[in-house]
């Protein structure tokens, strides 16, 4: 009388899903998987011409906004975009640096990064790191330097006094 075996269940589905997994949480763990890519493209510096703390591109260029362009409101747009430069960032980046910022879709589709509500550019007549040509510049609004509000230093402390209570 032949011998009738019992089929047991293969290891090859639980190997491979157990693969999967692993696989998973690799990819979970490298970033593959993170919401949204990030990207440093604001720094700070003292501007010495301006005696204030502005915001800059990484490369030293300082940003500005226009004071008419608030609420999603595009001003600078057409001829306006030759002497003015949008900070733009790809779709689904999120610009970092020392302050919080934002971004806004622009009327062209690209994402233009803001500060306090107000879409950054820079000016195409600051040709050296640190120049800000084009802070006060009027034409429909004004257009003024990024600025970093600091904090204020804490008040400093009072002597002891050399009287016993």
């Amino acid at each position: 009388m032949p011998l009738h075996r019992i089929p047991h269940p293969r290891p090859y589905p639980i190997r491979i899903a157990l693969l999967a997994v692993v696989a998973l949480a690799l990819f979970a763990a490298t970033g593959v998987y993170a919401k949204q890519p990030s990207k440093v493209v604001v720094k700070e510096a003292d501007n010495a011409t301006l005696g204030r703390t502005i915001l800059t591109t990484t490369k030293g260029r300082t940003l500005y906004s226009l004071s008419v362009e608030t609420h999603g409101k595009f001003i600078c747009t057409g001829s306006c975009l030759a002497s003015w430069k949008p900070l733009a960032v790809p779709a689904g980046v999120t610009p970092k640096g020392p302050v919080k910022l934002g971004t806004i879709k622009r009327p062209d589709g690209k994402t233009q990064v803001t500060f306090k509500g107000r879409p950054l550019y820079s000016f195409n007549g600051d040709v050296k790191p640190g120049e800000a040509n084009g802070q006060g510049l009027k034409d429909v609004g004004t257009w003024h330097a990024a600025q970093v509000a600091k904090a204020s230093a804490p008040p400093a402390p009072e002597p002891e006094s050399p009287y016993p209570y």
